[in-house]
């Protein structure tokens, strides 16, 4: 484990206080303006590392899981979102092929390691149904050799290509791939106007001069293969990581 529960709420106050207000009007145009199109109305959604719930508090859909180890999430998350308090990379406690979607957003590198990021995944795969899919952002270390480093809890660097591959590895098959989608942070700077935003999403070529983060969706297949299925079957006692 990288941090307690403790600093964890700590950390995160000082991060993000005064901005939830901004964050959750930015989250409501990502997901209404982009991201919807891979969550059915009736959709069971999990949000890995759900923070404050910006996502998984204002996307539209049937069942809301919200995981992360910090204490005061649970405070911030709205009343139909059941909270999982947990380390992601241990066994989620959540029946096989029970969602359709997981979400996680600027997450993954705060994992302590490969291995808990594989942990990650695999839960992952076991807990979709056959056609779910999991969409992951998250700053993209190709396009930030430096600044990646800038917040205390960043410890693992992705690129979309390393991601991209892990996901295959662990029996996703790539839907989308996205270098450079958002800027880097909402963490810090400059709140700009909302509506810039919405021009943004809706010209690709911008991404390519102020994008810093991947953007992926990875699919479990419809029909997996004998192989996988036993794969699965080997690991229903998945092993957690360590750092």
């Amino acid at each position: 484990m990288t941090h307690t529960d403790s600093e964890l709420a700590v950390i995160y106050d000082q991060r993000f206080k005064g901005r939830q207000n901004y964050r959750n009007r930015v989250w409501r145009i990502l997901i209404d303006d982009f991201i919807h199109t891979y969550i059915p109305p009736d959709a069971a959604v999990l949000d890995i590392g759900c923070g404050y719930g910006e996502f998984i508090n204002n996307v539209r859909c049937r069942v809301k899981f919200g995981m992360d180890m910090n204490p005061d999430t649970a405070k911030l998350l709205s009343a139909d979102v059941q909270f999982l308090q947990q380390d992601c990379s241990t066994t989620w406690n959540l029946p096989e092929a029970s969602l359709d979607v997981v979400f996680t957003s600027n997450f993954f590198e705060h994992l302590p390691s490969k291995p808990a990021l594989a942990s990650t995944l695999k839960q992952a795969f076991y807990s979709l149904r056959p056609g779910g899919y999991l969409i992951a952002m998250g700053p993209n270390i190709k396009y930030l050799p430096g600044a990646y480093w800038d917040f205390w809890d960043h410890y693992l660097p992705l690129t979309e290509t390393s991601l991209k591959e892990g996901l295959s590895l662990h029996g996703f098959a790539m839907i989308r791939c996205v270098d450079r989608f958002l800027p880097y942070t909402m963490a810090r700077g400059v709140q700009y106007p909302i509506s810039f935003l919405r021009l943004y999403l809706k010209i690709p070529l911008a991404w390519r001069f102020w994008g810093k983060q991947f953007f992926l969706v990875a699919q479990k297949p419809k029909a997996s293969s004998d192989s996988t299925n036993n794969d699965r079957a080997q690991t229903m006692h998945r092993p957690q990581a360590t750092p």
